[in-house]
């Protein structure tokens, strides 16, 4: 199980922004378009750009932003941003049965391919779902880069 914070509700566009070591909520950013699924970090990690793992829950509850909520990974969408690599990983509430298919696969990219409409100097490659092994590797790799430092 992880710990994820919810930074945006599912359906939502208004992106709460939150400092990942204290959990201090900072701002309140607005998205041009709603996020298909609740959006948030993995709590107790952190990439070597300082920034802790992002994270779609998959669901059509209702997880509001601000509240913490343990799930499952289920998956590893592939994305690069700049030539680097932004994975994130796809979770499951508790008990619920999510199938990683080509339609949510789709619509993720669909989604993300749209958010940065608004940011043409980045350059995005949403690449494929990875299974839940591929997730729970990348997770334990940056639990154990925020060790080291």
């Amino acid at each position: 199980m992880i710990k994820v914070l919810i930074q945006v509700a599912g359906g939502s566009s208004e992106r709460r922004i939150y400092d990942e070591r204290t959990l201090e909520h900072k701002e309140t950013r607005q998205s041009h378009q709603p996020f298909p699924y609740p959006y948030g970090f993995i709590l107790g990690t952190r990439a070597a750009d300082g920034d802790s793992v992002d994270c779609y829950i998959i669901t059509h509850e209702s997880l509001q932003a601000g509240f913490i909520v343990e799930c499952e990974p289920i998956g590893l969408l592939e994305q690069d941003e700049d030539g680097a690599m932004d994975h994130k990983v796809l979770a499951a509430l508790p008990d619920q049965q999510v199938e990683l298919s080509q339609e949510l696969l789709k619509k993720l990219r669909n989604f993300i391919y749209g958010l940065f409409t608004k940011f043409p100097e980045i350059n995005i490659t949403v690449g494929n779902i990875l299974p839940r092994e591929e997730a729970l590797c990348h997770i334990q790799e940056l639990r154990e880069i925020q060790n080291e430092n």
